[in-house]
Parts: C-alpha cells; sequence; structure tokens
C-alpha cells in the first residue's frame, strides 16, 4: 500500500505542473501614487456693470482634496506555448478618489459652496466625488528562472500603453467657466447663484471633465513573478511585481512606477 502511494505522490510531481494557457483575475494597488490637495485657490472675481462703473461682487475659488495610493483590479492572460519563452498579456485599471469645491464669497462676507460630483447614469448611489482613473495594457516577454514541477518563478519585459482622466484642477475649471454663457454665466458673474443653478453648474463641469478625453502615451516594464500550480487541478495563483516606465499622468498627479498584482486564475 505504502508503495502505491509512493508512486502516485511520484508520478503527480513528474506530471506537467503548468498549463499551456492560463486566465487570471488580481488584485493591482499602487501604493506610491498620490496627489497633494489644493486649498482655495482663486478662480474668478466677480462684477456688474453700473453706471458705467464695474462693481465688485466677490469672487469664487476652488479647491480639490489628495489622495494617497490608488487601488486596482486586472486581468492577465497567459500563454506558455515556447520551448524558452511565454508570453503574457495584462489590463489593469486603478483609481483614486479626491473632493472638489467650488466657494463663492459675496462682496457682503457671504460664503457659498458646492461639492462637485460626477453623475453615472443607470448606476444606483450614481453619485461619487471625482475620480483619477488610470488604466494600462501590457504585452510581456517572460523568461522561467527554474523549472521547479510546482512553482515557476520568472522575470521579463515588454510594451505598456497607458491611458489616464484628466484631473479637475484650477485651470481645468477655470477653461470651463471661460466659456459659460445664458442665465447660469450672467448669475455666476454677478455672484447670485441659486443652489439650483449652483448644482447645475457642478453638473456640468463633471460631465467637462468626463468629455475632455483620456491622456493615452506608450511606456514599457519590467517585471519579476512567481506562478503556482498544483498538478491536475485547473487552478493556479500568481504575484507579479513591475516597474513602469515612460508614465505621463496630469502634471497635479505624483505617479510611482510600482506595481503589485496578486492573483488567481483558471489554467488549461
Amino acid at each position: 500500500m505504502n508503495f502505491k502511494i509512493f508512486a502516485a505522490v511520484a508520478a503527480l510531481c513528474v506530471a506537467p505542473s503548468f498549463a499551456i494557457v492560463g486566465i487570471g483575475f488580481h488584485y493591482a494597488p499602487n501604493f506610491g501614487t498620490s496627489m497633494d490637495a489644493v486649498q482655495n485657490e482663486h478662480l474668478l472675481d466677480l462684477s456688474a456693470s453700473k453706471d458705467g462703473s464695474s462693481l465688485s461682487l466677490g469672487s469664487v475659488d476652488y479647491r480639490h482634496g489628495s489622495f494617497s495610493g490608488v487601488q486596482g483590479f486586472g486581468i492577465k492572460v497567459w500563454v506558455d506555448f515556447l520551448p524558452i519563452i511565454d508570453v503574457e498579456a495584462t489590463y489593469n485599471l486603478q483609481w483614486g478618489s479626491y473632493s472638489s469645491t467650488l466657494t463663492l464669497n459675496g462682496a457682503d462676507g457671504s460664503v457659498k459652496e458646492q461639492d462637485i460630483e460626477l453623475e453615472f447614469d443607470g448606476v444606483p448611489f450614481g453619485k461619487a466625488s471625482p475620480k483619477f482613473i488610470a488604466m494600462n495594457g501590457d504585452l510581456s516577454i517572460t523568461y522561467p528562472i527554474t523549472s521547479l514541477p510546482i512553482i515557476r518563478p520568472y522575470i521579463g519585459g515588454g510594451i505598456t500603453y497607458y491611458l489616464s482622466t484628466p484631473v479637475m484642477t484650477t485651470k481645468f475649471i477655470k477653461k470651463y467657466t471661460d466659456h459659460l454663457d445664458g442665465e447660469l454665466k450672467t448669475a455666476f458673474l454677478a455672484g447670485t447663484m441659486t443652489e439650483d443653478q449652483m448644482k447645475q453648474l457642478a453638473h456640468n463641469l463633471s460631465e467637462e471633465l468626463q468629455d475632455d478625453g483620456l491622456n493615452t502615451n506608450l511606456g514599457g516594464h519590467i517585471l519579476v513573478g512567481v506562478r503556482a500550480k498544483l498538478p491536475i487541478i485547473p487552478i493556479a495563483a500568481y504575484v507579479n511585481g513591475k516597474y513602469y516606465f515612460g508614465v505621463d499622468y496630469d502634471s497635479a498627479v505624483d505617479a510611482s512606477s510600482f506595481v503589485l498584482e496578486a492573483g488567481v486564475g483558471f489554467a488549461l
């Protein structure tokens, strides 16, 4: 009996452990990427014309919050069909949230504040604070360091395509307010905006941010990782540490080059 058990275990150990094709889902945080807060930067002065002269009605300030580290998730597909090298394709989505507020300072000392929220149609609780969102697609070539039957450490690198959203900075807000028109512009410049008009302005700004388009650029990465899979069982676990170069986010964001990927997948 002991010999049969030993033979079965030996057969599993020498059987191929690593699949030809696999797909996995992973947690992909970047704890180093951050953005500093901006406190009440002057946006514009409010004024009206009276008897041929300009009458000051106050001013508008803008501020946004900070974030430290971004959360993220991703998907990876790997193919081990070549005798020496393997191929991986990865997509990661990461995000960091920050507050965003307009402050109207009246000439009489009154202060009105309006938080800017993004709205997503058709989603429950769809109002949320603005988010910096970064996405990247990686195509990697990896080289196995050893040929252990269960654990497969590897090194590699490849190309990366980066996409990211702009940040709602004072410069971004001013670009929009310079093109206001109609009753909203009149009320805004006169400092007489109602609560509904303030909400409409915040809504328009959130739409402008979403419509402004993504920043895109091409770069690369190097990686060190390990993948583990038991024989016969079609489940694999993996961890990758990646160093990215050529990252070009909004100038308000301090980008970190290191990303961790830890996940599990289905392997055949």
